[in-house]
């Protein structure tokens, strides 16, 4: 879920991180957003030491329900001595992860750019509105996509209500059963379901542009919800859409991380996760594959 605590309206993206800001989440754990409206890393390398890793993705780049040094973008930085930029952002789908590369790395000029998503932002791509707020979304044509619904209009919620009341109706919408959420305006469809898969790998070609313009090596980090460790069913489903994902982009040459294999060898990965997010240890796990890759990609 993306919570307000932190967000601020963007015309572009739907919502973003607020520079600036300090504070904390749902259960304490510390959140700083630099100036640069990314989660802050910690102390690292100067910024003139060479060129930055930049990550994007959800609420498992961001790192919901841990603490700023806890997430994998910080525990990277310490382990490879490189400055890591954490442009994660709590809710984004596929979509909205691609536009932010877009504007990040343009901003940054980073040398890797590491794209971590799960199967969920797939489908988010075929929504126009997500937890309460409107977004970016792309039409199909043809081959071709085009971004649409932008400038993305302010949520009416967010003109007239308190944010004290804002957050009130945010904690009892998003434990409403999702047929519930759609029939108050929660989430809002775009495209029937399904079409998410089509649209998220014609945005893999976005990313490869990406990586040509700026001159980047491209990562795509396929991470998972706990209930994948719980539910064969469940596990299938997830598994067959990254997959998806993933092998479109090593069609392209992009390089890819696959976080499934390391977890599944563990007797209880599911402990690696505080409710439906990774802990500091399995952030840690997550840290410790993209180490062991840089060396290459770099």
């Amino acid at each position: 879920m993306a919570d307000d605590f932190c967000l601020m309206h963007d015309d572009r993206l739907g919502y973003a991180p607020k520079p600036g800001f300090r504070g904390s989440g749902a259960n304490g754990w510390p959140v700083t957003i630099d100036a640069d409206g990314m989660r802050s890393c910690g102390e690292g390398p100067e910024a003139g030491e060479g060129r930055a890793i930049l990550a994007v993705g959800d609420s498992y780049t961001f790192g919901e329900e841990v603490g700023d040094a806890e997430t994998w973008p910080a525990q990277l930085q310490r382990l490879s001595g490189r400055r890591v930029l954490n442009g994660g952002v709590s809710g984004y789908g596929f979509d909205q992860i691609v536009l932010r590369a877009e504007r990040l790395a343009a901003a940054h000029e980073p040398a890797i750019v590491i794209a971590g998503f799960i199967a969920d932002d797939v489908r988010r791509t075929e929504m126009r509105r997500l937890w309460g707020r409107d977004k970016p979304w792309f039409a199909v044509d043809g081959d071709r996509l085009q971004l649409a619904g932008v400038p993305v209009p302010v949520p009416a919620r967010q003109r007239r209500a308190p944010p004290w009341l804002r957050h009130r109706l945010d904690r009892a919408l998003i434990a409403l059963p999702a047929p519930l959420q759609h029939v108050f305006g929660y989430h809002v469809r775009q495209h029937p379901a399904g079409q998410g898969q089509a649209i998220a790998l014609r945005l893999i070609d976005r990313l490869l542009q990406l990586g040509e313009r700026h001159r980047c090596r491209v990562v795509l980090l396929a991470q998972y919800h706990p209930s994948v460790w719980v539910d064969r069913g469940y596990a299938a489903e997830e598994r067959r859409l990254t997959g998806l994902v993933l092998d479109r982009a090593r069609s392209l040459g992009l390089a890819s991380v696959d976080t499934f294999p390391r977890f599944a060898i563990e007797p209880a990965a599911a402990s690696f996760y505080v409710n439906t997010h990774l802990s500091r240890r399995g952030n840690a796990m997550v840290a410790s594959l993209l180490a062991a890759r840089l060396p290459e990609l770099s």
